[in-house]
C-alpha cells in the first residue's frame, strides 16, 4: 500500500546536522559551485549515501513555501525599448523574472506574460501592477495568478 507524503515544518536547530548539510549540497549543485554530488558532499562533509538518502525529501522552507510567485499578462506598445523599460522597472522593484513569453505584435501591441518572484520591496502583487501600469509603453497589466 502506497503511503502519502506529509510535510512538516521543523526548526533546523533540532534536526540532525546531516539534514542541513544535504541542503548545502543541493545548493552547491544548483548554483553549479560544484560539478558533481561527490565533490559537493566532500566539500560539505557528508557521505554520498547520506545525501542520496535525503535529497528528494529535504527542502528549504524559503524555497518551497514562500516563493511569492506572480504571473502577469502585460500588453505593450510595439516600440523599441518598451520591453526593456518594463524589465528595468521590474529590476528596480527587486523582482526576479522566472519566465518571459512574448507574442508577435498585432495592431501595434504585443502581449507579454511574465512569471515573477516578488522581491522584498513589494508587499503584494497589486503594488507590482500599479508600478508597471505607469511605465512608458505599457497599455494594460493583468495579474493572472499570485500569492
Amino acid at each position: 500500500m502506497a503511503q502519502s507524503s506529509q510535510l512538516i515544518v521543523v526548526d533546523a536547530s533540532v534536526l540532525p546536522d546531516v539534514i542541513g548539510k544535504v541542503l548545502k549540497v543541493k545548493k552547491l549543485l544548483a548554483n553549479r559551485e560544484e560539478k558533481s554530488s561527490a565533490a559537493a558532499c566532500k566539500r560539505v562533509g557528508i557521505s554520498r549515501s547520506a545525501y542520496y538518502k535525503y535529497k528528494d525529501s529535504v527542502f528549504s522552507y524559503e524555497d518551497k513555501l514562500t516563493q511569492r510567485i506572480v504571473n502577469l499578462h502585460v500588453v505593450l506598445l510595439d516600440e523599441a525599448g518598451v520591453l526593456s523599460s518594463v524589465l528595468s522597472a521590474l529590476y528596480a522593484l527587486d523582482a526576479n523574472i522566472l519566465t518571459v513569453n512574448q507574442s508577435i505584435p498585432i495592431d501595434g501591441v504585443a502581449g507579454v506574460t511574465f512569471s515573477i518572484r516578488m522581491g522584498s520591496a513589494l508587499q503584494n502583487p497589486h503594488e507590482l501592477e500599479e508600478h508597471l501600469i505607469g511605465a512608458p509603453g505599457v497599455v494594460h497589466v493583468k495579474i493572472l495568478s499570485g500569492e
